[in-house]
């Protein structure tokens, strides 16, 4: 059995078995009372098991993860509280990533991929709007037209409006303010920074799943300080179609001694905020299947009421920081987070969880037959890397070391919606063009196409063949219901 030491009591030590790492957990509490400590921990404990790791850094102080941290009293007197024998400063191996390119390697996606349900929650759409949007990707899918950036949709939507009527037999009615207020949403988008994001190279989701020569796992670190203030909805919209692409690539593996991989999802609220039923309902559904999978999803937010209580009722480890009732409704709010936990005779869940001190928590595991273990207040063990962020200088020279250095720096842009329309248009301007020049003849009936017309209906059949295939999408926002 592989295990995972979380910390320990005057009872002893309270330990997570690995193989129970993908029925999912969570980390909670107060403002500055250790969930990136306990983060930092997790992630470090899985790395030495040889599970890759992928976590979000909001506050930029976890790449110290890659150093070994420096010995101190309060940490030795840590180690010497919970009993810990094997304790060795020592960092874990590490790649950063960012979707701004500044302090990590580019982390893209295509519009294609990101689907028609994801990108109208980004897009803070309407329903009306969404039904513009769903029609806008079928249109594509129909004609083999690829998605890949912001300008493709742009082009898409602009044609869309000319050939409204055209359009309207097969898709329905396409609104000039649907489409008008969706350009609108896209300009807000790039003027966050996300036409960054959207575009190839589009990362490989294999690059999050590997181990170094020693066997370690991974730790891919996600810069998301100014992800997270700049656009929060694209931090959120990024990790949920994170989970949905593994959902949809990964194989099933079974029961094992360990997870494939494990996600840790801070300001884990952002997913749900806002999100529509739909939405909510498939990340339900992707979290509930998932585990088959082989992935951990462990969400780290202040309160466990931030996360829906379908979900909420399918995390396995749970790790509660102090919380502060100062009103009647933060006293509600200790009462319902109590009532979460399997009670302990021993522990008052609802008044212990106002009393524990930065680096204690609350604590609840797995058994191996997948019950809950009653409650436990636990001090938090110290982590054996550095806490804290590592320098500037130290994390570009880990950029240069990086094995994906170079990979995804360059940006790709192929042939794509943007560049097919664009030469329709220009081959339809010189077609009429040549029309004009022509001899008028005279009227043989008033229903013949004009060669006008008749390239407009043939030219989505030239698009898609010069593409050569259709594009079907996964479960989030799927026209098909999957991935074939």
């Amino acid at each position: 059995m592989q295990e995972i030491l979380i910390g320990g009591h005057e009872g002893g030590q309270v330990i997570m078995d690995a193989a129970m790492g993908n029925r999912h957990g969570m980390i909670s509490g107060a403002t500055g009372t250790g969930k990136t400590i306990t983060l930092q921990i997790l992630a470090e404990g899985y790395s030495k098991i040889g599970v890759p790791v992928f976590l979000a850094d909001i506050k930029g102080d976890l790449s110290g993860i890659i150093q070994a941290g420096q010995p101190n009293d309060k940490i030795s007197g840590r180690v010497q509280q919970i009993g810990i024998t094997n304790f060795q400063h020592r960092g874990v191996p590490a790649v950063f990533w960012d979707v701004f390119a500044k302090t990590g390697h580019p982390v893209r996606t295509t519009i294609s991929d990101m689907g028609p349900l994801l990108l109208s929650n980004l897009l803070e759409l309407n329903d009306t709007q969404t039904g513009v949007l769903y029609s806008c990707f079928k249109i594509a899918d129909d004609n083999g037209l690829l998605l890949l950036d912001l300008k493709d949709l742009r082009a898409m939507l602009r044609w869309m409006g000319d050939e409204a009527k055209t359009l309207q037999a097969d898709y329905g009615n396409i609104s000039a303010a649907s489409l008008g207020a969706i350009q609108r949403q896209l300009l807000v988008l790039e003027a966050q920074g996300a036409e960054n994001f959207f575009g190839e190279p589009a990362i490989q989701l294999e690059d999050f799943c590997k181990t170094d020569f020693s066997g370690n796992g991974v730790v891919s670190i996600l810069d998301a300080t100014e992800l997270t203030s700049k656009s929060p909805r694209l931090y959120a919209t990024f990790l949920l179609w994170l989970l949905s692409d593994l959902f949809e690539t990964l194989p099933e593996v079974g029961d094992a001694d360990r997870p494939k991989l494990v996600l840790f999802f801070d300001e884990a609220h952002l997913l749900f905020n806002q999100a529509p039923k739909v939405l909510v309902d498939k990340i339900e559904q992707i979290v509930r299947l998932i585990r088959s999978k082989g992935v951990g999803v462990y969400f780290i937010s202040q309160s466990p009421l931030d996360i829906p209580e379908k979900i909420l009722g399918q995390l396995g480890l749970k790790i509660q920081h102090a919380l502060r009732a100062f009103t009647p409704k933060d006293q509600q709010v200790v009462k319902s987070v109590a009532a979460t936990f399997r009670a302990n005779p021993k522990i008052n869940t609802e008044v212990v969880i106002q009393e524990l001190k930065t680096g204690e928590a609350l604590v609840s595991v797995l058994h191996k037959d997948g019950s809950p273990a009653p409650v436990e207040r636990v001090f938090i063990r110290p982590p054996e890397s550095q806490i804290g962020p590592i320098t500037p200088q130290q994390r570009e020279e880990m950029m240069r070391r990086s094995p994906f250095n170079g990979r995804y720096e360059l940006v790709v842009d192929r042939e794509s919606a943007y560049e097919l329309l664009k030469q329709k248009t220009e081959r339809l301007a010189d077609l009429a063009e040549s029309e004009q020049r022509k001899p008028k003849a005279a009227s043989r009936g008033g229903n013949r196409q004009t060669a006008g017309e008749a390239f407009l209906k043939s030219a989505a059949r030239a698009a898609g063949s010069s593409i050569g295939r259709q594009i079907i999408r996964g479960i989030m926002g799927s026209l098909l219901g999957g991935r074939k």
